[in-house]
């Protein structure tokens, strides 16, 4: 019901102190003036995509990055916003819920006030279908009040993540002209993001004044690339999981004869199982990428926790944790294949029960090896953005089916002489979601609230709000919003069954997988075998709010050396050096010197630039 929108709730005295809470700001958003310098404009992610996306984006495609400045900042070119005119701005969830969802309102709300008190910021209701619909409420501080520092997205409510079609697009156009809004804020993930981009794009070629600003919220944390670091949500996942994956560590520990298998919510790339494995260390993780990477089988996996199983046996230890993300089923090269098919047929229209029959050999043959319960999971409807229902196909309980039935026949054999293999199965994912958010995820989404508003206040159509440097206290934090053009590339073939026919060609920000070449990555096999065998698991306890816990950040964000919108910026500052000494008149010795190693360097960034190095 609409009604039950932005009503007070009722808080425990945890919830109420949390409410309380009031999250500091770095020195570049203070203040009562809008301080912004544009550095250059931006290229596309891949050179090859560089047509498509021209023709994609013609009013969007190559803005400038934005840093926004403290105010002590000598910057001659930067633009300083001091009349700064009362705005209308809506605001939507677009993506599922993530912790600290609500802060990110809460945040642009404050800015809005901050710098013209009669501003108004409408929250839409009911996600994209309110937008479409032009269901609106007034935010106020009343209304905030039990929504400061709160998980869920319930202030507003979501529902389908998609801005995609004609119809669609059009729809928002009249609600923002309708409405009169200056800005719309889209906070989401990937796909919330790509649309957002779209929308700008169709707004400007509109000449509609309403400018569309992204906000990357996704517990997922696969919006990941140069201009982006972290994701909302994505700090409190991991954290509520670790606890629960440590609590099962403890009890496999105690009671010396259960394994146990946790599939954990992520979506199709393995961030957050890797993150909860660096934070509770595991016996075990299997990522997909590494599925993908070596090409495993579903019996090659079966067979990799079926050997570690007998190994651990050898050293008296019939217990162990075993990190599965969810989107490793469609890591599988012919788990893949047969859902690819499923998929071909059920968009043919063709029933679920009448598929077994339809499927080639190779796929027919796989569907009627596998048990009951998963070949009703995999004949699942995609999720409206067409992917697989990953959330709901239990890859936990297949393999320990697989593993059950393997040690029972090794101890049939004699090879294996272990106690009897015992599993049990979880799934973490909306236990954690709709968690309280942990203090990052309060701060980081507060501050991006404030660069949204900074970033219409600029102007700026088509852009994301960004954070570098977030691993550093929040005071250190370089805000700034980049171009969402400059994050999207073009899909030409599907890999995966989380990919339709529909998005092959069409400009996008595609899902980060986990770099095998990171540090995060790296930190993981340096402790894989330690973890295997020595039980080294590491309790980080429930969400810290004081005290040495509270801000502890993501292993994953600390161990990578990032910052990129800062090296950018440094590196436009020795640009203007070198202009400022390389100028008419000045000697033939530095003439020469800056023409030597202006060539070199020119022909290095060349070759790397053509080898597609990041």
């Amino acid at each position: 019901m609409d009604s039950d929108f932005g009503i007070p709730r009722e808080l425990s005295p945890l919830q109420q102190l949390r409410s309380q809470y009031h999250p500091e700001l770095p020195p570049c958003l203070q203040g009562t003036t809008v301080r912004v310098e544009l550095g250059d404009g931006t290229t596309v992610a891949e050179a090859a995509d560089s047509h498509t996306m021209a023709r994609a984006f013609p009013h969007t495609l190559g803005q400038p990055l934005a840093h926004f400045l403290r105010e002590t900042a000598q910057v001659a070119d930067a633009h300083i916003i001091t009349e700064l005119p009362s705005v209308r701005v809506g605001i939507v969830f677009c993506g599922r819920q993530a912790p600290g969802g609500h802060n990110v309102i809460w945040g642009l709300f404050e800015a809005l006030k901050v710098h013209n008190t009669k501003s108004t910021l409408l929250g839409f209701l009911g996600g994209s279908e309110g937008l479409f619909a032009q269901k609106t409420l007034e935010i106020t501080d009343d209304i905030l009040q039990t929504y400061k520092n709160q998980g869920g997205y319930d202030l507003l409510g979501r529902t389908k993540d998609q801005i995609k079609t004609t119809e669609q697009v059009n729809a928002a156009l009249k609600a923002c002209t309708d409405l009169k809004l200056d800005g719309l804020v889209i906070i989401g993930g990937v796909i919330s993001n790509t649309d957002a981009a779209h929308l700008a794009e169709f707004f400007a070629a509109a000449k509609c004044p309403t400018k569309v600003v992204g906000v990357p919220v996704t517990t997922n944390g696969d919006l990941k690339n140069q201009f982006v670091e972290a994701n909302v949500g994505f700090d409190t996942i991991c954290k509520v999981n670790s606890q629960l994956i440590s609590n099962a560590c403890t009890d496999a520990l105690s009671a010396e004869k259960y394994y146990y298998f946790i599939r954990l919510m992520g979506r199709k790339h393995s961030h957050v199982a890797l993150e909860c494995t660096l934070q509770s260390h595991p016996n075990m993780v299997i990522l997909g990428e590494e599925v993908s990477a070596s090409k495993l089988t579903i019996f090659d996996i079966a067979k990799q926790i079926c050997d570690a199983v007998q190994a651990r046996a050898v050293e008296d230890k019939n217990h162990g944790v075993i990190l599965i993300p969810e989107g490793l089923i469609v890591s599988i090269p012919e788990v893949y294949a047969l859902l690819k098919e499923i998929h071909g047929l059920l968009r043919q229209g063709v029933a679920a029960d009448k598929i077994s029959t339809q499927l080639s050999p190779w796929s027919s043959a796989l569907f009627e090896f596998l048990p009951p319960f998963i070949k009703k999971q995999l004949l699942l409807h995609p999720e409206s953005d067409d992917s697989a229902q990953l959330s709901q196909i239990e890859t936990e309980k297949l393999l320990a089916y697989l593993v059950e039935t393997e040690m029972n026949k090794r101890l049939k054999e004699g090879t294996y002489k272990g106690k009897k293999f015992n599993a049990i199965c979880h799934f973490f994912g909306y236990q954690a979601r709709g968690s309280l958010p942990s203090k990052f995820d309060c701060d980081y989404a507060y501050v991006l609230g404030h660069i949204c508003y900074h970033a219409l206040a600029a102007g700026l159509n088509g852009y994301m709000a960004t954070v570098t440097n977030l691993k550093s206290p929040v005071n250190k934090w370089k805000c700034g919003a980049a171009p969402i053009t400059a994050m999207m590339s073009v899909k030409h073939w599907s890999q995966d069954a989380s990919y339709t026919l529909t998005s092959i060609g069409r400009p996008a920000i595609h899902p980060a997988m986990v770099d095998l070449k990171g540090k995060a990555y790296d930190l993981l096999r340096q402790n894989a075998q330690k973890f295997l065998m020595e039980d080294l698991y590491r309790n980080p306890g429930p969400l810290q709010y004081d005290g040495p816990g509270a801000d502890a950040k993501a292993v994953s964000l600390c161990v990578e050396d990032q910052d990129y919108m800062g090296r950018i910026k440094k590196l436009q500052e020795y640009l203007d050096q070198v202009r400022k000494i390389v100028k008419p008149g000045c000697s033939q010795d530095v003439l020469k010197a800056a023409l030597s190693v202006m060539a070199s360097v020119t022909d290095v960034l060349t070759t790397i630039s053509s080898t597609g190095g990041q």
